[in-house]
């Protein structure tokens, strides 16, 4: 699986391989193949940097060229900006391969990267035999780190086993990860289950049902250009700000990615024919069309619907959505 692994350009970033996943998930294992592959290792000053220690230990000896500088963070509050700064000063690396572990949150590694650090392939490693449990028991810690990587290789996987439910638990985070399944003996099998949408996108009117809205919202936020222009109807609550010119409301669901700790208001934009005398925590039916365009109530051009029908409505059986 090293060919997943991009090769380096000249750029004037420096770019970050990053390894998540729980204890003897096997990233140590990848890392040491990784480095000592002539396809990857071509001569460029690496820094290594180590979060935590388990079995698998490394051997820098079959490191192809040896220009790979190891550097080791024991506690999350030392990984700061100061620290990566200073060891990309003293070794001079020209890119930088992070073993993260698995019990600190990405957002440590995100705000402590410096300036032109990027992320440039993000890779997560797992035991397939402990996934589902670890799923059910560290929600949290699992949605941080399926949401942002761009391969998970679920190792150990008993090829007799049904790959469904890992399928479910990974879709309902992140839609575009490769999942790999890998058996005892290295042989990968690859993921290619289809999860079409549950609403058709190419619809003249796009109907979203109550059960549907976290689906929808997460795809009109990776692909907004496709409802450009697109008529859509569906149920939400209201939302109302003093801060946004007369006649516009924010129309949108509670929202759940992974666990209660984490619910917040996903809404949108509205304007045109609102409902007279409409209260923030109302719960409506409206169609509207939907523009992508700059509006103050967002940072950048956005969805802003334009309603053409809105009515009061029952709230939904679920009132928190989900996906899943």
């Amino acid at each position: 699986m090293q060919d997943d692994l991009v090769r380096l350009e000249a750029n004037p970033d420096l770019p970050v391989y990053l390894f998540t996943g729980f204890m003897e998930a096997g990233k140590t294992k990848f890392i040491q193949q990784t480095l000592e592959d002539k396809r990857f290792e071509t001569g460029e000053r690496t820094l290594l940097i180590i979060c935590e220690e388990g079995e698998e230990e490394y051997d820098p000896e079959r490191f192809v060229g040896r220009k790979v500088i190891v550097r080791r963070v024991e506690k999350e509050t030392d990984f700061t900006t100061e620290l990566l700064r200073q060891w990309q000063f003293d070794t001079g690396c020209e890119r930088v391969l992070v073993e993260w572990n698995g019990m600190w949150m990405l957002d440590t590694l995100y705000r402590a990267m410096p300036e032109r650090w990027v992320v440039y392939q993000e890779f997560m490693f797992a035991d397939a035999r402990s996934f589902q449990l670890y799923n059910a028991n560290m929600r949290q810690l699992m949605f941080d780190k399926l949401q942002s990587c761009e391969l998970l290789v679920l190792n150990r996987f008993d090829r007799s086993e049904d790959i469904m439910p890992y399928h479910k638990i990974v879709r309902a985070v992140n839609r575009r990860c490769d999942i790999a399944y890998e058996d005892e003996s290295g042989k990968v099998r690859y993921d290619d289950i289809e999860d079409p949408l549950p609403f058709d996108k190419a619809a003249k009117r796009i109907e979203i049902a109550d059960r549907d809205y976290a689906l929808w919202y997460r795809d009109l936020n990776e692909e907004l250009p496709d409802y450009d222009g697109k008529t859509v109807r569906f149920k939400a609550q209201v939302a109302l700000s003093d801060e946004l010119e007369p006649g516009t409301i924010i129309v949108g669901r509670q929202l759940m990615n992974c666990c209660a700790e984490d619910i917040q208001f996903a809404g949108l934009i509205a304007t045109g024919n609102t409902l007279a005398g409409v209260q923030s925590g109302d719960w409506v039916s409206l169609t509207a069309k939907l523009r992508v365009q700059a509006h103050p109530g967002y940072t950048q051009p956005g969805p802003v619907l334009k309603i053409s029908e809105i009515s009061a409505a029952a709230p939904a059986e679920e009132e928190v959505a989900t996906f899943y």
